[in-house]
């Protein structure tokens, strides 16, 4: 198996370019499921990567990092990540991100559950009241 930094920096070479043409295999989501390989094994490196890249304007970027990444960071390593990733929602973009996760492994366990839905509402919250022109959020309100 190539080494994790390699397939990053491959990865990081592809994401620059637009999206292929409908119906063509698009080589970026290829690029992410091979990051996806080494989450299991290297998330530390990885980590990093998704945190970049879930923030990124494109929302098909998005889509694959949330799909191919980032909801199995949380599959495997949830207690270790799940807190990261409720620090990074505060960036709207990877906030989207995040909404896009489906829960697998770790994720599904009643108590992660649990914590990964209420994260969700706050994101839907969040982005409500951006949608509105408010800027801060009161969970009290």
């Amino acid at each position: 198996m190539t080494a994790p930094g390699e397939v990053i920096a491959r990865a990081e070479s592809v994401l620059i370019h637009p999206p292929s043409r409908p119906g063509q295999i698009d080589p970026r989501w290829l690029a992410l499921i091979e990051v996806g390989d080494h989450i299991a094994q290297h998330p530390e490196e990885v980590w990093p990567f998704v945190l970049r890249w879930g923030s990124h304007p494109d929302d098909d970027v998005r889509a694959a990092v949330a799909a191919c990444l980032l909801e199995h960071l949380l599959e495997h390593h949830f207690d270790a990540y799940f807190p990261r990733v409720q620090l990074a929602v505060d960036d709207p973009l990877f906030a989207d991100t995040f909404s896009l996760c489906w829960k697998f492994g770790q994720a599904e366990l009643p108590v992660n559950s649990a914590r990964f839905d209420g994260l969700i509402r706050e994101t839907a919250a969040r982005r409500e009241l951006r949608v509105k022109g408010r800027t801060t959020f009161d969970q009290s309100a």
